[in-house]
């Protein structure tokens, strides 16, 4: 048994103190990986390869949101049916579960599909993954091809499938624009401090307008990627830091 096969509770699960619970339409199978004899999953063509899976969109997505990871192995491999299966994951701050099966007609179309999503770890690392997802995905994955039986086979209205993936969703953009309302509170504090910081203000400040245009695109990795800039920038724009201090004492040796 692995972490995760635990009597998960039936139906969707946004927002929880241990893990969420998410639901996904697959669209499109691609792309087709190799399986390793020792279940890990592999890229396409690899001369070890023992099997050969249809990881889909979705999978595909959510494995991209967890950032730097360990190798997928699947706890369920699949036989006949290369779109049925189930894989384990884990990155420094999440543990995630994939599993595919359809839910309609004979499986034959990739929208005949849903994914099952279990992740594990810090809310507000989850929030930011699933964001992640939908940004990549560029739709509701909740949206299914037949309604109803995506309903019956999750245990779950379509309105709590909203639910489940918006408000993870939402909470992660408060967390991303709270970051951001944190930093230009911390610029204007410095302004007038010392004419010597205004370049580097003023490049703070440019950074969190990209962070703020990255956040409405949905682009989490390029709000971080600004808020890293905007960061750097406040700290040796604070004389008070010793990143300031040195670069002074630099400039005068």
């Amino acid at each position: 048994m692995n972490e995760l096969e635990v009597e998960v509770q039936a139906g969707p699960v946004g927002l929880d103190t241990q893990r969420s619970v998410l639901y996904a339409q697959v669209m499109d199978g691609k792309p087709r990986m190799s399986i390793d004899s020792d279940g890990f999953l592999q890229v396409d063509g690899a001369k070890d390869a023992a099997g050969k899976v249809y990881l889909g969109d979705v999978a595909q997505a959510a494995l991209r949101s967890m950032g730097t990871h360990e190798s997928p192995k699947f706890t369920r491999e699949p036989g006949y049916d290369e779109q049925r299966w189930e894989l384990l994951c884990h990155s420094n701050d999440l543990t995630m579960i994939i599993s595919s099966r359809h839910y309609w007609g004979f499986g034959l179309l990739a929208r005949c599909f849903l994914n099952e999503i279990v992740i594990e770890g810090a809310l507000p690392v989850r929030a930011r993954c699933v964001h992640d997802i939908m940004a990549t995905l560029g739709r509701n994955p909740w949206e299914a091809s037949r309604v109803k039986a995506f309903e019956k086979a999750t245990a779950g209205t379509m309105s709590s499938h909203t639910s489940s993936w918006e408000d993870l969703v939402s909470l992660a953009k408060e967390g991303m624009y709270e970051e951001i309302t944190q930093l230009q509170d911390a610029v204007r504090s410095l302004r007038g401090v010392s004419v010597d910081t205004t370049e580097l203000l003023d490049a703070a400040e440019q950074a969190l307008d990209e962070a703020r245009s990255a956040l409405s695109d949905k682009n989490a990795p390029a709000v971080e990627r600004a808020l890293s800039r905007a960061s750097n920038a406040i700290i040796q724009a604070d004389p008070s830091t010793e990143v300031r201090s040195a670069d002074q004492m630099l400039m005068r040796d």
